[in-house]
Parts: C-alpha cells; structure tokens; sequence
C-alpha cells in the first residue's frame, strides 16, 4: 500500500514532527513498506491458532513467591536516628 505525501504529512501532524522533504519521500517508503507488511500478515489464517498472553512459549522466568523469615524489628530500628515502639519516627510536616 503505497502512501502519499499528503498521507505522510498528516501521520507526521499527528506525531507532531516536522520533516523535511527528503524525509518525507524517506517516510512515505518506509511506511509504506510497514504498511504491506502488515497487510501479508492479515492475510494468513490463524484461526487454530490458541492466543498466548506472552510472545514466546517459554516458563515464567521469575522465581516462585515463597515466604522467608524477615528481619526482627530491633534488628531493622538499629541504626534509626529516631523510633517509637517499633517504628520509625519522623518529623511532623502537617500542621
């Protein structure tokens, strides 16, 4: 699908960008060859097949969400400058 330049003018007002006249020619091939391409992909049948809410059909690469002991209050409030009970204390901002 070949755009015009006029196409190619409009796309660049939407995005906001000022081109030149070589790049709008440079433009005008480029999105055009997206275009097609795009097109070729219309065109194929992939109705077997299932969707996949990833690109690739490999395991999840995060580790598994599994509990472990944490740090004990004392241990956390140690180097705090100011703490009450066991939390940290701060400065009021809010009046």
């Amino acid at each position: 699908m070949a755009l015009t330049l006029e196409q190619v003018r409009h796309v660049a007002t939407l995005a906001r960008l000022a081109l030149t006249p070589e790049e709008e020619q440079r433009m005008a091939t480029q999105l055009s060859a997206v275009l097609d391409a795009v097109e070729q992909l219309q065109s194929l049948d992939v109705g077997a097949v299932e969707p996949t809410s990833h690109a690739t059909l490999a395991d999840s690469l995060l580790r598994e969400d599994v509990t472990r002991p944490s740090l004990s209050p004392e241990q956390v409030l140690a180097n705090a400058p100011a703490k009450v009970g066991t939390s940290f204390a701060v400065p009021k901002i809010i009046e």
